[in-house]
């Protein structure tokens, strides 16, 4: 009984980490950038889009592609910081077990 005990300990403790990581990723922004800082854009934790800031210079006539390319280039840069963050987050809170099938996602 004594092991039942320490398993359901053990499984509360994780599930109080999970969800004060899963409140400190709330609450986090990741900046994305591209074109040497042109554009950039900011993600929150939930993967929300918060923010993007392009280069005036980048506002002329027949700038549009470019600045799609460099919109989806800082996406793609937050995201994979994001990603990064999350999973530091969940190899804090869940230990060995992160990863695992059946672990939660944090968002």
């Amino acid at each position: 009984m004594k092991d039942l005990n320490a398993i359901m300990k053990q499984a509360q403790a994780m599930q109080e980490k999970l969800a004060e990581a899963q409140a400190k990723l709330a609450e986090m922004e990741v900046e994305g950038t591209s074109g040497g800082g042109m554009v950039k854009l900011v993600l929150k934790g939930t993967g929300e889009l918060a923010r993007v800031d392009i280069d005036e210079s980048l506002m002329t006539p027949g700038e549009g592609e470019v600045v799609a390319d460099l919109v989806v280039a800082a996406h793609a840069d937050a995201k994979r910081k994001l990603d990064a963050e999350q999973q530091e987050l969940m190899k804090q809170a869940a230990g060995p077990f992160a990863g695992m099938p059946g672990m939660p996602k944090l968002f």
